[in-house]
């Protein structure tokens, strides 16, 4: 669609439809797409994995050179994480996760850990990366910002669904609880909190259709190249 490799940074709230939005337009631009917050939850798996308390920066910082974090190059809608050679894509997306992942992205030890491999991976441009501190921290002089929106019901019915599809018994209520949880965290954080960049495009998703929000974008990225 365009000859010249931009960077692409997607910020937004959990379940607001960021991933979504970045997969297809990754795929439409036949650029590589990142999910940062897949990488958060491997490191969240890691520590349940091995009882260290997510609550406990100390012992969290200490396992980090333990977390060995590979992507396979693949298409959009085939997006993997590995955690020390064993794919857990699906893994990560459990409830047990979801529960604390925000405690683990509120430690800055993490944090530099992971942006530093973002930014490896973004380094020249041909990508379009979804989190929460993309536009603002990892990717600051990115070529196009969109921060998505959409309203805490809907965001409350799509990850629901997306749970039960996955054969996950979670009440509504139960995910209600656990998107506000993490909504105030992220957004209280003393390091790189969820913020919109003050050059970010709002995308607001509540009355869109999936094409729809991807032509939003693609109008976006055609507008700045």
């Amino acid at each position: 669609m365009t000859q010249r490799k931009i960077t692409i940074a997607i910020d937004g709230f959990s379940s607001s439809g960021k991933s979504t939005l970045a997969r297809d337009l990754a795929e439409a631009l036949n650029y590589t797409y990142l999910d940062s917050g897949a990488m958060y939850r491997a490191v969240t798996l890691y520590c349940i994995n091995h009882h260290i308390d997510v609550n406990d920066a100390t012992q969290v910082e200490a396992a980090l050179p333990h977390i060995n974090l590979h992507i396979p190059p693949a298409l959009s809608k085939t997006f993997a994480i590995h955690l020390n050679d064993r794919d857990v894509t699906d893994l990560i997306r459990s409830m047990e996760v979801s529960a604390v992942v925000s405690e683990i992205a509120a430690i800055s030890a993490v944090r530099a850990f992971l942006v530093a491999q973002q930014q490896a991976a973004g380094k020249y441009g041909g990508i379009v990366m979804d989190g929460r501190d993309i536009g603002t921290v990892v990717f600051p002089n990115a070529e196009l910002k969109i921060f998505v929106e959409s309203d805490i019901e809907t965001r409350i019915d799509r990850r629901h669904q997306e749970l039960i599809k996955k054969g996950n018994t979670t009440s509504r209520l139960e995910v209600k609880q656990n998107l506000l949880h993490r909504d105030n965290i992220d957004s209280t954080r003393e390091d790189s909190p969820l913020l919109k960049a003050k050059d970010a495009h709002t995308i607001n998703n509540t009355n869109l259709t999936r094409a729809q929000q991807l032509q939003a974008a693609i109008d976006l990225v055609e507008s700045v190249t």
